[in-house]
């Protein structure tokens, strides 16, 4: 599959997101996290991946306002948390994350995660989209049965389901039903959390014969999938290499050995577990 570093995902309303962009998630020194993503947008990233939980979005903010490209360049995607869901309690939840940001517009919101009255947010984030405010919404660990439900009371359809992903995994079934509807897959932990994978020997083997990191082959083949993905690091060299994914394919075989690795095993929290739907948010 021919790919170039600055290819776009399209989304079904005429905007579009950079294949490859930096999530900020767990950077909690304002230092290094202006940093990481000043060496990012050096290397060639254009989009920024941020939450109101990640208590990082004044980072980011500044990190835009430093950086040396034109703001409009930039995709940059906040997300609403868990205890902010409701019409009313969205929009001051917006306001607060834009104070935050420092910007006069936000690129893509996304309700976190499927939880409370979603409904009423999406709503309210439709508002936010008819007004201008933002370019774009979408969801975040929305399984298929949430974005159904969805479906039943909303006007936009999501441009976006940003859901954990990656060769354990693979999310085929949901990645499937998402492009039936028009709606981009994006992998958030696209290398899963842990480090298992990186040690994985298919995919040492895979890296080894074409001298490329190991997660330089897992984030392309989450690209020859059609995902968007974010991967995260403070890293400068990995910062790099992350992004470094052009000039290099998987063959048909390299895909099916990786593909074989899926256990269905999530590092992340499932929306539809007993745990996940007990806790009080906060």
């Amino acid at each position: 599959m021919e790919l170039r570093s600055a290819d776009t995902k399209g989304f079904h309303n005429g905007q579009e997101i950079p294949l490859v962009g930096l999530g900020v998630w767990k950077m909690a020194d304002e230092r290094e996290a202006v940093e990481a993503i000043q060496i990012a947008v050096d290397a060639g990233y254009r989009a920024i991946d941020t939450a109101k939980v990640y208590e990082n979005e004044e980072f980011v903010g500044r990190a835009i306002r430093e950086v040396d490209v034109p703001r409009e360049t930039l995709t940059i995607t906040t997300k609403l948390w868990n205890a902010d869901h409701g019409y009313d309690e969205t929009l001051r939840a917006f306001e607060t994350s834009m104070k935050k940001l420092q910007l006069d517009y936000l690129d893509l919101y996304l309700i976190h995660w499927p939880v409370g009255s979603y409904k009423d947010s999406w709503r309210a984030m439709e508002r936010l989209y008819n007004e201008g405010l933002v370019k774009s919404i979408g969801v975040s660990n929305f399984h298929q049965h949430h974005l159904e439900n969805l479906f039943t009371t909303a006007n936009e359809k999501p441009v976006i389901d940003q859901i954990e992903m990656h060769p354990l995994l693979s999310q085929k079934p949901l990645r499937s039903y998402l492009e039936s509807q028009d709606i981009v897959h994006e992998a958030w932990s696209p290398l899963a959390k842990g480090g298992e994978l990186l040690n994985n020997p298919v995919l040492k083997s895979i890296a080894e014969a074409r001298d490329l990191t190991v997660a330089q082959v897992i984030l392309r083949w989450h690209l020859n999938n059609g995902s968007v993905i974010i991967p995260k690091s403070v890293t400068p060299e990995r910062i790099r290499s992350n992004i470094d994914l052009f000039d290099f394919d998987l063959s048909a075989t390299d895909m099916e050995q990786i593909d074989a690795l899926n256990e269905d095993k999530r590092t992340g929290s499932d929306p539809d577990s007993e745990e996940f739907l007990a806790r009080e948010w906060k």
